[in-house]
């Protein structure tokens, strides 16, 4: 019995990993359909994570905390101004 080793492009890979990570389907359907084993799909997908970038994960990081506080920010503004709206309300209708 001989034994062949197949190899795969980067962007089967890819494509690969990218439907392990964003699908709701468990992995190993996944590696069936692309004709891989769920071993192989795993391999990949821990690979792809080992090399994200620290720094690009950082700045994502630190974009998606200044939008947050933003929205904190604007959250508290509206909140703000209810309670006045309310006072208000409260105080015309005495």
């Amino acid at each position: 019995m001989s034994s062949h080793r197949v190899l795969f492009t980067k962007e089967f890979k890819e494509e690969a990993v990218r439907l392990a990570l964003t699908s709701d389907r468990q992995r190993q359907d996944i590696a069936s359909d692309l004709g891989i084993g769920k071993s192989t799909l795993c391999r990949w997908v821990s690979q792809h994570r080992h090399s994200v970038q620290p720094d690009a994960v950082s700045d994502d990081k630190d974009k998606e905390l200044a939008l947050l506080r933003r929205e904190v920010q604007l959250l508290k503004a509206e909140r703000d101004l209810l309670k006045k709206a309310t006072a208000l309300f409260a105080r015309e209708s005495r």
